[in-house]
């Protein structure tokens, strides 16, 4: 991907030498006379560096001046100042004004490209750690963990899609894992070096929603605000809950996405950038049209590619590795040694529901590393597991054994077996080989006993997972 390289000199020579050194190795440029000219091309699409000469003729500002205005609308830009009347006092003023560097002139060809690489490098090293803090607080896994047949499909279709340009629509129910999903196409593609930019939709006032996605300019004070769709240039944009948008403002985003520019708020001149759009939702795309809260028009503008993330439920055998995974993880978070889980208290995760998906169990599995014994030599019991997991409250064992008090022996020792069961094939998502050579039992005599049970024909599908 091209690296664009304003150009900001007085001198058309001094212009056209540096253009040319910089397009031989690569990157593309643009070139202005005087500050009005340079403005409006960082308005219009704002560049990865910007190269500007301090002492400009028939310009309506100088080149410190610029300096501090580009600042004020991108404070992450690169800069470097040139000057063929440089003084120490002015590299030191340009430098505190947020300049990477200061070059005299006459340079050599060398120790340009030398700056504008260090720049550039610098710059994406402070984009990278930020987004890696970001990361960090939020708790988010750096890959999506899972040996299931879901799992796997659904890496062979990021593997797939992160190389295109397409747009990407992402549905799944909350805490599947849309947003981690979405970072991997990042990551995965050509944008890989560029932001990744969240836009939260339900937290976007609707007030503001407009002004925080597309920015804002005030002609009279010259003050401007970059919004989502520029701080996303060359990167990816991605809408978290694009149901929650206003329809205005969904409008607004079709032509945006498709024609790839659009106005500030209160201003004039039309932005263009170069994003990919991932939007995702856990609604029903189809109910949201149909009440009104989606229009049709954006959801076959955003949803060229289709992916689904899975409830947790749907791949159960992913449980032990996802709960390792964030034990790990999240231990190293919050300073404290990782605990042993047993294979009782997997087991007990594997048959619960998990309403809430891998956000649910990353938050179970940093509440028992706050609360577990500080003996870490152990494996964790059932005990420090949420009771709904384990199902230990006295009120529902109260329930369930005065149920099976209430049957003869046979009875109640056929409800136990089916419950057991059902658990367990629901742990190892139907697959009776597994389930037999967890339980020590032998495949044909499971197969007997599931047929005795009346449970054996709900399962057919888990003989095709052997």
């Amino acid at each position: 991907m091209a690296r664009d390289i304003l150009i900001v000199d007085d001198e058309r020579d001094i212009r056209s030498l540096i253009s040319m050194t910089l397009e031989d190795e690569g990157f593309a440029t643009k070139q202005a006379a005087g500050a009005a000219e340079a403005r409006n091309l960082l308005l219009s699409e704002p560049p990865k560096l910007a190269i500007l000469d301090i002492w400009m003729r028939d310009s309506d500002m100088d080149g410190l001046e610029l300096l501090e205005w580009t600042k004020s609308i991108y404070p992450d830009l690169p800069i470097l100042m040139i000057s063929g009347h440089g003084t120490i006092e002015t590299a030191v003023q340009a430098i505190r004004n947020g300049a990477y560097d200061f070059i005299e002139k006459p340079f050599k060809e060398e120790r340009l490209l030398m700056m504008v690489a260090r720049a550039l490098e610098s710059a994406k090293l402070a984009r990278e750690n930020n987004e890696l803090r970001e990361k960090m607080t939020d708790g988010v896994a750096p890959e999506l963990v899972g040996k299931s047949a879901v799992m796997r499909g659904i890496r062979q279709s990021i593997d797939k899609i992160a190389p295109t340009a397409s747009r990407v629509l992402v549905n799944g129910p909350s805490g599947s894992g849309k947003e981690l999903a979405a970072r991997c196409i990042h990551n995965k593609s050509d944008r890989r070096d560029e932001r990744f930019v969240v836009a939260n939709c339900a937290r976007l006032a609707s007030e503001r929603v407009d002004a925080e996605l597309f920015g804002s300019e005030s002609l009279q004070s010259h003050r401007r605000v970059v919004g989502l769709f520029e701080q996303a240039h060359k990167g990816t944009l991605y809408f978290d809950e694009i149901c929650d948008l206003p329809l205005e403002t969904q409008g607004k985003i079709v032509r945006t996405v498709n024609e790839q520019r659009f106005r500030r708020v209160g201003g004039n001149t039309e932005v263009v950038v170069d994003v990919r759009v991932i939007s995702a939702s856990s609604r029903d795309f189809g109910a949201e049209i149909s009440a009104g809260r989606l229009r049709e028009d954006l959801y076959y503008r955003l949803g060229v590619v289709p992916l689904t993330m899975p409830p947790l439920a749907q791949r159960r055998e992913d449980i032990p590795l996802l709960a390792k995974h964030f034990t790990a993880l999240v231990a190293k978070r919050l300073g404290v040694l990782p605990f042993k889980i047993s294979d009782e208290v997997l087991a007990a995760m594997q048959g619960y529901s998990w309403p809430g998906n891998v956000r649910q169990i990353h938050n179970v599995i940093e509440t028992m590393l706050i609360l577990a014994p500080n003996d870490r030599n152990e494996p964790i019991d059932l005990d420090l597991l949420p009771a709904e997991i384990h199902n230990v409250t006295r009120s529902g064992d109260e329930t369930e054994m005065d149920t099976l008090m209430g049957l003869p022996l046979r009875g109640a020792r056929e409800e136990f077996e089916r419950a057991y069961l059902v658990t367990q094939l629901h742990r190892f998502d139907g697959n009776v080989s597994r389930v037999a050579s967890f339980i020590g039992m032998e495949r044909s005599a499971l197969h007997r006993k599931l047929k005795a049970l009346n449970i054996a024909s709900d399962y057919q599908e888990g003989e095709r997972k052997e």
